[in-house]
């Protein structure tokens, strides 16, 4: 399988790019990838570019840019994921698969159960983390645009700023309403997913007030970070490209 490298920078065939550090080093350090050796880029645009290792040294990578290929891996719906933050690598996994899942759209929420308490320096290093974890699944998953990730914010502030005519969608066990029972006509979704312990009947009752519609995904009550994978995968099956 030929390497997908994310280039944050202008691309054109028969260009030639010097390589960003963190790229330079995925190529070259960890693939052991050599001068002449091929492999795709792409900058988030749409489509993705053939690219050959032009020049290799220790202090920098160069690679030429080849043909452009206009192949398009995205899902037809416009999905949000407004995702409860939650604790240790639960919150990058459901990014992770979100993305592979053909997500639009990422909003880290923070609701009255959410576990994780950080200061405004560490929230923004948290952010970037994330950054790199939904770029790196778009390498792997063959995606050619990457998801817009929001800073993080108050559930109850981003219920009340979220007013748009896209399908609105909250997991709530004992909820009667099932996928097959509705339908997004604007092709537009959001999925709003609560954290450890759940949303709050406080919150519940916010999320109806700003025409959220309670979704059962079974009998069964599931974890946070199975919720919204398991939801964007129905999604997809129900609606999208599976």
């Amino acid at each position: 399988m030929t390497s997908r490298v994310y280039i944050d920078q202008p691309l054109s065939a028969g260009g030639t790019i010097t390589l960003p550090e963190d790229a330079a080093r995925h190529l070259v350090q960890v693939l052991r990838m050599r001068l002449g050796d091929s492999f795709i880029t792409f900058n988030g645009q749409g489509g993705e570019y053939a690219a050959t290792l032009s020049t290799v040294s220790k202090r920098e990578a160069q690679a030429s840019i080849g043909e452009f290929n206009t192949v398009d891996r995205e899902s037809p719906l416009n999905i949000t994921l407004a995702q409860c933050v939650s604790k240790g690598d639960r919150m990058d996994y459901t990014l992770q698969k979100a993305v592979e899942l053909g997500v639009s759209n990422i909003v880290p929420l923070i609701s009255s159960r959410t576990v994780v308490k950080l200061d405004a320096e560490r929230w923004a290093k948290k952010i970037e983390h994330w950054q790199g974890v939904i770029i790196s699944a778009c390498e792997q998953s063959g995606r050619t645009r990457v998801p817009q990730l929001a800073a993080h914010q108050d559930l109850d502030y981003w219920l009340r700023s979220s007013a748009n005519d896209s399908l609105k969608l909250v997991l709530a066990p004992g909820a009667s309403k099932q996928l097959r029972q509705l339908d997004p006509t604007s092709r537009a979704i959001t999925l709003l997913i609560g954290p450890e312990g759940g949303l709050s009947e406080v919150e519940c009752t916010l999320a109806a007030k700003h025409e959220f519609i309670p979704l059962a995904l079974g009998p069964r009550i599931l974890r946070t970070e199975t919720a919204g994978v398991a939801a964007l995968a129905a999604i997809q099956a129900q609606w999208g490209d599976w």
